[in-house]
């Protein structure tokens, strides 16, 4: 999990909430590099929390205190945002070239270090904290950099975690930026203050499963961690609340995926995502009463990967929340998946409006069931269409993620998903639609990433990227003009639902998932 730094210079934290630290305490700066529009990095809150219990003085950099534009996940779309798109995802030969110069291209643009956040993380420097600690996505390679080379003129030493670092060949490509002194791919949040202690005071910190060292050393593999009840409540209280249009609390109520076969997807081998693991309803529903007194808000945003991994969960949240914290409203993502109980009934998505629910959030991949079944997505274009009725009829605001490229795909494919769209347009209100990509260790990959550039399915690799955790790749047959014709029809879909404005209940929710 993401080690993380939020908050304004002017906002310092003592150890205690307020109270001076004890002697022998030590000075933590925290750098969060995930700059969120409208709510506070949970890994932050988690991380802070657990060194703070542990008498240590943490203070948070959080870029958006220092006016750092914030990401949006997604807007109302223009024409302009169209015509991006279909330039991102063009298949025409002629265009290639141009196409693969403007994503890496927009690729620099988006892995570039922000020059506010440098120098803010200077400046905190001079107060010579004892540890910085860094919570990293994998396009902040460049800014990781620019922070570890500050720290290293200091002599301060610099800890990286990150979702993905438990890949042997990720965290490689990363322990060798200059001023690392550690690089953790583990769900740290009871183990953090420990593993600083031992940085800063020169013992081994390879007496903590999932940590690299810059010499290369590595100790073993962390294992998931259980009993999340267990966990830190998280601490947002560094971050810049005034700054957020709409104050919106993060939570998970479990960690992994019930599913976990779906063939490209990434999240499920990352630190946090393997194997799934509740909390219990009651310790969801007592952080959630917590926040509220806390930072005054009745928003909810839940980051799990699906929601209904456990059914009882969203239906005792639905619950819990009308009767324990009346007027509360929350978005999450969910899985429908071909259960016989998903927690998705026409019954339950009724009752998780009733308890203050706005909007839902679901992988539909593609209208292709020939395609669902290649991925082993779990899932039908059958299910995927009545559970998308009930959800609008329910009241719910539907956003869905799709992507085209996956190996096989045919223009038959395409073409299922453009119908799936356009009978669907009215009731949906985003559609997130992307390029397949190869990420490394996914099982995808084992079948694709042969030795020596071998094909498989129409795609042969080109290049190896474990800095960013994937693999280019090219197909062995252009796209031809069916196949093209029909993307042209779901990407025009797609505009016309997401050029939509929300539905009113979910507007607050807008361009976080």
């Amino acid at each position: 999990m993401p080690v993380t730094l939020f908050g304004s210079a002017t906002r310092i934290h003592q150890a205690g909430g307020g109270v001076v630290a004890p002697a022998g305490s030590l000075r933590v700066l925290i750098v969060d590099l995930n700059n969120f529009a409208s709510f506070p990095t949970l890994a932050v809150g988690i991380l802070t929390a657990a060194m703070r219990k542990h008498g240590h003085s943490v203070r948070v950099l959080c870029p958006l205190a220092f006016d750092v534009p914030a990401s949006l996940r997604e807007h109302r779309e223009t024409l302009i945002d169209h015509g991006l798109r279909r330039l991102h995802l063009s298949d025409w030969v002629p265009f290639l070239g141009l196409r693969d110069m403007l994503r890496r291209l927009e690729t620099t643009r988006v892995e570039r270090p922000n020059p506010v956040v440098l120098r803010e993380v200077a400046r905190a420097l001079d107060d010579a904290p004892d540890a910085i600690l860094i919570s990293a996505y994998l396009q902040h390679f460049n800014s990781v950099a620019g922070i570890a080379a500050l720290a290293r003129d200091r002599g301060i030493p610099v800890i990286l975690g990150g979702p993905m670092f438990n890949l042997p060949e990720v965290a490689e490509s990363w322990r060798r930026l200059p001023g690392i002194s550690a690089v953790v791919g583990a769900e740290i949040d009871r183990d953090l203050p420990a593993l600083v202690e031992a940085v800063c005071k020169g013992k081994d910190a390879l007496a903590f499963p999932g940590v690299v060292l810059p010499d290369g050393r590595r100790s073993a593999m962390a294992a998931p961690l259980r009993d999340l009840d267990d966990s830190p409540l998280p601490d947002f209280t560094d971050f810049p609340w005034d700054r957020y249009p709409v104050r919106i609390i993060p939570l998970m109520t479990g960690r992994g995926c019930q599913w976990d076969k779906c063939l490209f997807c990434s999240d499920v081998i990352s630190t946090s995502g393997r194997s799934f693991r509740s909390r219990s309803v009651g310790n969801v529903l007592a952080e959630m009463e917590e926040q509220v007194l806390r930072h005054e808000t009745r928003n909810f945003l839940f980051l799990d990967l699906k929601l209904n991994s456990w059914p009882g969960m969203i239906r005792g949240i639905a619950v819990g929340t009308r009767e324990r914290l009346p007027g509360a409203e929350w978005v999450g993502t969910v899985h429908v998946d071909e259960r016989r109980d998903n927690g998705l009934s026409r019954a339950d998505l009724d009752m998780a409006v009733a308890g203050g629910m706005r909007r839902i959030s679901f992988g539909l991949e593609t209208g292709s069931q020939r395609l669902l079944d290649a991925m082993r997505k779990g899932s039908s274009v059958a299910r995927n269409s009545a559970f998308i009725r009930d959800a609008h009829a329910a009241g719910l605001s539907i956003r869905c993620t799709m992507f085209k490229g996956f190996p096989g795909e045919t223009a038959d494919d395409m073409r299922a998903t453009a119908d799936f769209l356009e009978e669907h347009a009215h009731l949906l209100d985003r559609v997130r639609f992307n390029e397949f990509t190869l990420h490394s260790g996914t099982p995808i990959w084992n079948e694709v990433a042969r030795p020596a550039g071998d094909s498989s399915d129409g795609l042969t690799v080109t290049e190896p990227d474990d800095r960013r955790a994937r693999t280019a790749y090219r197909r062995a047959k252009p796209r031809g003009v069916d196949y093209r014709r029909e993307k042209a029809r779901a990407l025009q879909a797609v505009f016309g639902i997401n050029r939509k404005i929300l539905r009113d209940t979910a507007r607050q929710f807008d361009g976080l998932m």
